[in-house]
């Protein structure tokens, strides 16, 4: 079992910066890679983000050049820093954490709005 606890959201203008948090607990040594995921209103979920355990990482080309996903292992817990925020950024963001097994586990979800 992994719990995930998100913070971070909220609502920003156009151009600023915003940074989410993912805190992981449980079996965190089980945890292949965490990755961010948005759903904006009557869009599917798709991938914002993610890193492997072994640091490699993946961003989808909307974002790419503006978030990245830095993390503190000493924590355990995984960011998404997000700049040069566009309207179309606007959802509730989930962060992911896929196990070594392929089970996967979400956050609650946190929201992010940007407008002005």
């Amino acid at each position: 079992q992994v719990q995930l606890v998100e913070s971070g959201g909220g609502l920003v203008q156009p151009g600023g910066s915003l940074r989410l948090s993912c805190a992981a607990s449980g079996s965190i040594f089980s945890i292949s890679a965490m990755g961010w995921y948005r759903q904006a209103p009557g869009k599917q979920r798709e991938l914002v983000a993610v890193i492997t355990r072994g640091g490699s990482t993946n961003y989808a080309d909307s974002v790419k050049g503006r978030f990245t996903i830095p993390r503190d292992n000493a924590k355990n817990t995984v960011y998404l820093q997000m700049n040069s925020l566009k309207s179309e950024d606007t959802g509730v963001y989930y962060c992911n954490a896929r196990l070594y097994d392929e089970r996967t586990y979400w956050g609650q979800g946190t929201q992010v709005t940007v407008s002005s």
